[in-house]
């Protein structure tokens, strides 16, 4: 594993072997190997979770930790992203975990294959892929049922703009989910045929297993698209309302990558309710970022 871009690139044995690794990180099930690597954090986007998660994941690794901003980098100068990169490479950074506006940022980086490149880990890009997120996600799913194949899971919400929904999507289903898709069907695209159906939020909703809802994604909406848009009729068509949450079954769970439009993508008081594992999701990012820099140094 030269590089973790995304995680439909892994084998089924070492995806299963990341799960397990993050879920004996989680437990205190494996010792933690405290060993003096070097990682440089590059977020081209803002971020608070997945940025913090790493940099705690990388602490508690015991790893040293190379500042680099990307607004006062030589990128700013003019230099191109893969010199920069072989740059940090050149000066003993081993890792480097980069978010980035870019779907694909880094195809140009693994045609280039210069040994001069640290070892790249994909922080989201554009509306790419979002392994770390997959997995945390995978993990907590793992955690609460034991198990990943034959569970319903229902993705709702600002489809076309999701890193987060393609990746779950896509490795969901891999792993024997039967995933289907609510939202406006103005942002349903036809690539997530693939994957699952495109459902009425409502349409059996008592029988799904697990409600991920998405991030309305403002920041890569048209002008006129936000202008146009109507939080509370958002809220009324597409949200997790508290009827929606009553007919839930009891086993039931509600995810959110974050932040949350509270009022938006649900109900603000439905945030913590005890089917949510919002924020027991920000808990296991950190198992699950220690996990992927453990095997990506160990492979």
């Amino acid at each position: 594993m030269d590089h973790l871009t995304n995680l439909n690139d892994l084998t089924d044995e070492q995806l299963t072997r990341l799960i397990q690794l993050a879920l004996d990180y989680q437990t205190g099930a494996c010792p933690v190997p405290r060993e003096p690597h070097y990682v440089a954090n590059l977020f081209f986007e803002n971020s608070t979770r997945t940025q913090t998660s790493f940099q705690m994941a990388e602490l508690r690794l015991g790893w040293q930790r190379i500042l680099v901003n990307p607004a006062t980098s030589s990128t700013a100068k003019g230099e191109s992203f893969s010199d920069t990169l072989k740059t940090l490479g050149a000066i003993g950074v081993e890792v480097a975990v980069i978010r980035h506006a870019q779907t694909e940022w880094y195809q140009p980086l693994l045609v280039e294959q210069s040994p001069l490149l640290p070892k790249l880990i994909n922080a989201g890009d554009g509306s790419g892929q979002h392994p770390s997120q997959s997995l945390l996600d995978l993990m907590t799913i793992q955690q609460e049922f034991g198990h990943i194949r034959g569970l319903k899971v229902r993705i709702v919400g600002d489809l076309a703009h999701s890193r987060v929904a393609r990746s779950n999507a896509e490795i969901l289903q891999r792993l024997g989910a039967s995933v289907t898709f609510s939202g406006p069907l103005a942002w349903y695209t036809s690539d997530f045929d693939q994957f699952g159906q495109f459902v009425d939020l409502d349409d059996r909703l008592a029988d799904v297993d697990i409600v991920m809802l998405l991030r309305v994604q403002h920041e890569r909406m048209t002008t006129l698209s936000n202008e146009h848009f109507d939080q509370a009729d958002y809220h009324r068509q597409f949200g997790l309302t508290t009827a929606r949450y009553d007919r839930l079954k009891d086993r039931a769970i509600i995810m959110h990558p974050a932040p949350v439009n509270r009022g938006v993508e649900m109900t603000s008081d439905l945030v913590e309710a005890p089917k949510s594992r919002i924020f027991k999701q920000m808990t296991n990012g950190v198992f699950a970022r220690m996990a992927m820099l453990t095997m990506l140094m160990e492979d």
